[in-house]
């Protein structure tokens, strides 16, 4: 898929890295040639120049909730930042105009759960997974040195060891405050799904990380 001119992100930290430092990082670049799509031609209509300042303002207040949201369905940061930019490349060539930005949020989370389906779904996709799995297997023999951060590293672990629907139903609904007929709008699920992937994804977290949790 061809990106407007200069549209990207930047990749750099730890490949599994879900935490806001990278998705700044990301939605920075983004937002930044978002700017630049609005500016790069002084004889565009002043609409054209609208729809990019919006695609800014999106980037700029929603633009970690999509990365924190991919990050957490695929596992990867190079996946998360791909489906970064597509979430808003989509949002900018849809143009399209919504009534609020509960409205704006919740179809950018609705696409960003497609594009990642999408992702998981391709073939080399899967081959690469298989290279990471194996690439674990062998850094799980080696020892890990003790942080601060062991406890925040512990609940992204559990979370990792979820599947994917449950890890999402748990990142809307207490992450972003969703209640679960508006998680079942986004997800393309049943209300009742929902709730059952809510209820399965609490046991399995008070049984990873007893008292922990």
């Amino acid at each position: 898929m061809a990106l407007p001119a200069g549209f990207g992100v930047a990749t750099r930290g730890r490949p599994d890295a879900a935490r806001p430092p990278h998705g700044e990082d990301a939605r920075e670049r983004v937002s930044r040639n978002a700017a630049d799509i609005g500016a790069s031609d002084n004889e565009r209509v002043a609409p054209a120049r609208e729809a990019a300042a919006r695609l800014e303002d999106a980037v700029a207040r929603w633009g970690d909730t999509v990365y924190g949201l991919a990050a957490r369905r695929t596992g990867n940061r190079a996946d998360a930042e791909d489906v970064l930019q597509t979430v808003f490349l989509r949002l900018h060539q849809s143009g399209k105009r919504f009534r609020d930005d509960e409205h704006l949020k919740a179809w950018l989370l609705h696409v960003t759960v497609n594009c990642c389906h999408d992702l998981r779904r391709s073939p080399w996709h899967k081959r690469r997974a298989e290279l990471d799995d194996e690439s674990m297997e062998r850094l799980s023999a080696q020892p890990e040195a003790e942080t601060g951060e062991e406890r925040d590293d512990e609940l992204e672990a559990a979370l990792a060891r979820l599947t994917v629907k449950q890890r999402t139903a748990v990142l809307l609904h207490y992450y972003e405050g969703y209640a679960t007929d508006e998680i079942a709008q986004i997800t393309g699920e049943r209300p009742a799904t929902v709730r059952s992937h809510l209820h399965r994804a609490r046991k399995a977290l008070k049984i990873d990380l007893g008292a922990h949790l």
